[in-house]
């Protein structure tokens, strides 16, 4: 029997509750989890239909500390919206149905600050970003919660986005935002480079980057998209990734370097297991490389956070947990007597 009411929790509890630099430290425990065995994912499910609407799920648990859950979104030309449903593992009662866009967008950064305070130097304070959209500026904020950022360079490919992009960044940073002209001057001695884009071909070469510096590739999520080329692999060590099954699915950067053979894969790291066995940067490693792709760990480590601090603060709105009821049919049914 569950003793604790089941709640919907609003986006703007969310960011109430929880916010970035907290998410990042939720989303490391949530690692050190996967790492010693105790946190798996649920493998994605997606459909699409029409003119590139899709629906998508993703599933992840926490057995031993009693939580399980997926998030559910559906994404079309005209909106999208998603929610996160959080369930007890020991007894399987819904416990709260979380609004998931803010969470979604605080755990998609989140990954790359823990990313960030393993595999950066300790001491790297310039920073380059390749890309201008919505997941672009929690990027900044995600690598500025880790490390003591001096000066950022802005690149974008549409001058006028770009432009209001790093007027707003100069807003919200205390340090030096500059706009660049290309993605070499942007990258160009930069320590931290972090690539968040839509890109359909490669942009970024090895020989763009600085020795002794740190990739995070986040945004080419989808098989027909890339940021980097192949010769990134040839300087990269160590190679990290967030969730293999899903690089290995739909990361064309790695599917192309790595090929379809298991055995040829054994270089890639899990982000877990750097956390769960605290290996800090190699001090000769040329450049660090952290591929995101999503999954439902961090999904469900933001929203136990929220859930729990909600309950903590007696925020959330209550609602009738399900109750079950008998089906009804008509065919066959014994008539009552007249």
């Amino acid at each position: 029997m569950n003793d604790r009411p089941l709640i919907w929790i609003t986006e703007a509890e969310v960011v109430e509750l929880v916010d970035l630099e907290e998410a990042i430290d939720a989303l490391e425990h949530g690692l050190a989890l996967e790492g010693a065995g105790e946190a798996k994912n649920v493998a994605k499910a997606l459909g699409t239909w029409g003119d590139g609407s899709s629906m998508h799920s993703l599933g992840s648990m926490f057995p031993q500390a009693g939580f399980v859950g997926f998030k559910s979104w559906a994404n079309t030309k005209r909106g999208a919206t998603a929610v996160f449903s959080l369930f007890d593992a020991n007894n399987g009662a819904l416990l709260a149905i979380i609004e998931a866009g803010a969470l979604g967008q605080l755990r998609t950064s989140a990954i790359s600050g823990v990313a960030t305070r393993w595999l950066a130097r300790a001491d790297a304070a310039d920073m380059a970003l390749i890309g201008t959209g919505v997941q672009a500026m929690t990027q900044i904020a995600s690598v500025a919660a880790v490390r003591p950022l001096k000066r950022l360079r802005v690149f974008g490919p549409t001058e006028e986005k770009r432009k209001a992009f790093v007027a707003r960044a100069r807003e919200l940073f205390a340090f030096q935002v500059e706009e660049a002209p290309s993605v070499p001057a942007a990258v160009e001695g930069a320590e931290i480079v972090t690539l968040v884009t839509r890109a359909r071909e490669p942009f970024l070469n090895a020989s763009h980057l600085a020795r002794g510096s740190h990739l995070n590739a986040v945004g080419g999520i989808l098989p027909q998209n890339a940021e980097f080329a192949e010769d990134v692999f040839d300087r990269a060590g160590p190679i990290v990734v967030d969730h293999l099954p899903n690089v290995q699915l739909a990361s064309r950067e790695f599917i192309e370097h790595y090929g379809k053979e298991p055995a040829s894969w054994s270089e890639v790291k899990l982000l877990s297991a750097v956390v769960a066995a605290r290996e800090a940067r190699p001090a000769n490693a040329d450049v660090t490389l952290f591929k995101a792709m999503g999954m439902g760990i961090s999904d469900l480590s933001v929203a136990v956070a929220v859930y729990e601090r909600a309950r903590a603060r007696h925020l959330g709105r209550e609602i009738a947990a399900p109750r079950r009821a008998s089906p009804r049919w008509r065919s066959g049914r014994r008539q009552s007597a007249a």
